[in-house]
């Protein structure tokens, strides 16, 4: 079940030719990411982001320091003062590995959180719907909602859009309340990074029409927008004011043959990979639900329906409680080396628990499994060095197909993690993760506990 490439002679991101250099001062946005190669006809390079917890395992406090910090920047922007400093040094650390200075930039991430003028937070599924729940947090407990590619019944969608260029291109919005999204408040669009700038600008021009406002702004990781990005002027040919903002900034150099490049690259490292079937996982693969370890009442999972400022209190106060007990039900060891795995959109709450767990003295990394399918070269210097493919387990509307998750082997032989945890929602939780993921996770990890949200 997994899908890794012989390692060709000359490193791929070599072969690739795509270069990233910084554009201004600060963090540096080639410790931010690295690329490897998208199995994507629209675009043939994959930046890949080492605090996103996405495609890499990351300490969560890194994860969830960066998102803060981005929503420091935003509301900076917001109150029209100067942007506040992002401690480079100690970012840079985190990146590199050093828990201490993970620790130390998230606690101090966390101080900073202030009161922001009032706004609601967009983040686009599936990469940044952690990110944009973090970035609602750094401005105060912001009203925050994600896109989502899941139909759900009983909610009608109050709007949607396109991403031109993602394996699955078509967004909805479904919140409990659609008038969330009137108002003429300002609207922060979350992403993980700023490529061309279309995605926000179908967004922006979208809602406008039927909920137009003064402002908006744009929040990501790294911006990577070439001169003359359309989305400036369009979004001022609405009559609107945009801001944005990045911890980093840097531009991209792509050859002018980079499909060609990407197309004989592929076709040497093999085809698009199938989603595989496994056996049941053993037995022993332990359980736990979450609505039995103390979980409120009628509470939001996530901001896939909305998440307003009670909901960021309330998630906040339950969070101690809920991790201990979790750690207590899958008999979690704080020594192990644990992996808590999210399941696409699901992202958010397997990242507070993870980050929870982390500040409570357990050995945590964090990510999550995707849609999009990318080249895997165990290379050194290529961001995505190892992966499984496994069935949805989601009843997805747009039909069956294969899922990943990058980087979570370690190449030697023996399980890279003591203790996985897979957390689903009821929808996920089905035959097809028992026979899938699980199965394909196995080799990797010592013990598997699925956890289970309300």
């Amino acid at each position: 079940m997994s899908e890794v490439a012989s390692e060709p002679r000359t490193p791929p991101v070599e072969r690739l030719g795509v270069r990233l250099r910084p554009t201004r001062p600060g963090v540096d946005p080639t410790v931010l990411l690295g690329l490897a190669l998208r199995r994507n006809p629209r675009r043939a390079q994959l930046l890949v982001s080492r605090v996103l917890g996405k495609h890499v395992p990351t300490d969560p406090r890194l994860v969830r320091a960066a998102g803060l910090l981005l929503g420091g920047l935003v509301a900076d922007a917001l109150a029209g003062r100067p942007a506040r400093s992002v401690p480079v040094e100690t970012l840079h650390a985190a990146v590199r590995g050093d828990r201490g200075a993970a620790a130390m930039l998230h606690a101090g991430a966390e101080r900073t959180i202030r009161t922001a003028p009032d706004a609601l937070v967009l983040g686009f599924a599936e990469t940044a719907t952690a990110l944009g729940h973090c970035v609602a947090e750094g401005l105060g407990g912001a009203d925050y909602l994600h896109s989502t590619r899941r139909p759900v019944p009983g909610y009608a969608a109050a709007g949607g859009f396109t991403e031109e260029h993602s394996h699955a291109t078509h967004h909805l919005l479904l919140p409990a309340d659609p008038a969330m999204l009137h108002g003429g408040r300002p609207l922060v669009l979350v992403d993980d990074e700023l490529s061309t700038g279309r995605t926000a600008l179908n967004t922006i021009v979208a809602l406008h029409r039927t909920a137009p406002r003064e402002h908006y702004v744009v929040a990501t990781l790294v911006d990577v927008r070439p001169p003359g990005s359309e989305l400036v002027d369009g979004v001022a040919a609405l009559g609107a004011r945009l801001d944005v903002v990045a911890l980093a900034e840097a531009a991209i150099e792509l050859p002018a043959d980079l499909a060609e490049r990407a197309a004989q690259l592929r076709a040497e490292l093999g085809t698009e990979p199938g989603a595989e079937f496994g056996e049941a996982p053993d037995p022993s693969v332990g359980r736990v639900a979450l609505g039995e370890l103390g979980w409120p009442a009628g509470f939001a999972v996530g901001g896939r329906h909305g998440f307003g400022f009670r909901d960021h209190r309330e998630l906040a106060d339950s969070l101690p409680r809920l991790a201990a007990g979790l750690a207590q039900a899958a008999g979690l060891v704080p020594e192990d080396q644990t992996l808590v795995l999210g399941t696409e959109e699901l992202m958010q709450l397997p990242l507070r628990l993870a980050q929870t767990l982390a500040d409570a003295g357990h050995d945590i990394a964090f990510s999550s499994t995707t849609r999009s399918p990318a080249v895997v070269v165990p290379a050194e210097g290529y961001a995505l060095t190892s992966g499984i493919t496994f069935p949805a387990h989601d009843d997805p509307a747009d039909g069956p197909g294969p899922r990943f998750a990058y980087n979570v082997g370690g190449g030697t032989g023996t399980p890279r993690w003591d203790h996985v945890l897979v957390v689903v929602d009821p929808p996920a939780d089905t035959p097809a993760l028992r026979s899938g993921l699980l199965p394909a996770l196995a080799p990797y990890t010592r013990r598997t506990t699925v956890v289970v949200t309300p």
